[in-house]
């Protein structure tokens, strides 16, 4: 048994499923989720997996998670026990110490638990394909965005996905310090290297301030704003970027996924070379066909 420690938001999520479930494959054993920071998590719309997703999403126990884990704490105060001490964890819990891919995650045995953010694609890059049929969206797509869908699948158009992330980014000090925002430079760069290649180019503009984007991003090629999926339907707004034919992210795991979903092997994804406003070591953050500016 695997169990897989999720927080935070959808795109965090995914990472740490995707983590846990390629090691539950390669060990040929079962993958569960410890959900129990939710019960006081209040940012975002909560756990989300098995609301969106078609993949297996079974939740751990208290038991199973006391057995492997070995102590009630939760968030920082769990990162901070790991590091300092050792006398409340087992053995079978697993800390990720660094944001880079840790090569440690390649001699964990069966019966772990994971705690961590596990982001890079090297985690599950064996398993890619069972990731994506996990990742199929479970609901069928309605009303404005069955209508966009079409739109963005048109024959005789390339459709670029691009999204501006600002909400908690520049609202509260302390993530902004942290992650910082993509400049207008970026995102003017990122349009001129997609429109120098190809023709007939469609923008879907996904953002969730588009009323700054629609006054600051200097936007002269064909475009959408898509701004009407909120609250618990904020997802489809990942579903829709997924089904662009190219991508510019935002230094957001939701758009990372946006653009990992679309699994077309022509995609061309744009990202910011500096994702953090901190000094984190993010090497193995983008896949390496990606394009960073």
């Amino acid at each position: 048994m695997i169990i897989a420690r999720l927080n935070g938001g959808l795109g965090n999520q995914m990472f740490q499923y995707a983590n846990g479930k390629a090691k539950a494959l390669e060990l040929d054993t079962q993958l569960l989720l410890d959900i129990s920071e939710f019960e006081t998590y209040r940012l975002h719309q909560g756990f989300e997996l098995n609301k969106i997703f078609v993949g297996p999403f079974g939740i751990a126990d208290s038991e199973q998670i006391k057995t492997l884990k070995g102590s009630p704490l939760h968030g920082k105060m769990l990162k901070l026990a790991s590091k300092i001490s050792k006398l409340f964890l087992k053995k079978s819990f697993i800390q990720e110490p660094h944001f880079q891919y840790w090569y440690g995650i390649e001699s964990i045995a069966d019966n772990s638990y994971l705690s961590g953010y596990w982001q890079s694609e090297k985690y599950f890059q064996n398993f890619q394909d069972q990731i994506a049929a996990d990742f199929r969206f479970a609901i069928p797509l309605q009303g404005m965005n069955e209508v966009l869908a079409t739109t963005i699948q048109e024959d005789g158009q390339t459709s670029i996905s691009l999204h501006i992330r600002r909400g908690d980014y520049v609202a509260n000090p302390k993530t902004q310090a942290y992650h910082g925002v993509c400049s207008l430079d970026y995102y003017q760069k990122a349009i001129a290297y997609l429109t120098g290649r190809m023709e007939k180019v469609h923008f879907f503009i996904f953002s969730d301030d588009p009323e700054w984007v629609k006054q600051n991003l200097a936007m002269t090629h064909p475009h959408t704003f898509v701004s009407h999926n909120t609250g618990e339907n904020s997802y489809n707004d990942m579903r829709l970027m997924s089904l662009c034919q190219h991508h510019i992210i935002a230094n957001s795991s939701f758009s990372w996924w946006g653009a990992w979903l679309n699994q077309s092997a022509s995609k061309i994804v744009i990202a910011p070379k500096k994702w953090f406003a901190t000094d984190i070591n993010t090497q193995d953050l983008l896949p390496s066909q990606w394009v960073t500016l």
